[in-house]
């Protein structure tokens, strides 16, 4: 069974979300990136729904 790729818009917009999480700091680009594409790939092998999901705006 073939998955579909994680498109780089999701990883971008979850890096950006991790990033701000941890209080914007400079100079963690790639970390983050990889970061992100960790969590995604990850969820996409437990087949959890990234599509559609609720965000975080909720937390406060």
């Amino acid at each position: 069974m073939m998955t579909p790729k994680i498109s780089e818009e999701e990883v971008r917009k979850r890096a950006h979300q991790l990033w701000e999480e941890h209080g914007r700091p400079e100079g963690r680009n790639e970390e983050f990136w990889h970061t992100a594409e960790r969590e995604l790939k990850g969820k996409q092998d437990r087949g959890e729904d990234m599509k559609g999901s609720p965000d975080d705006s909720a937390k406060g």
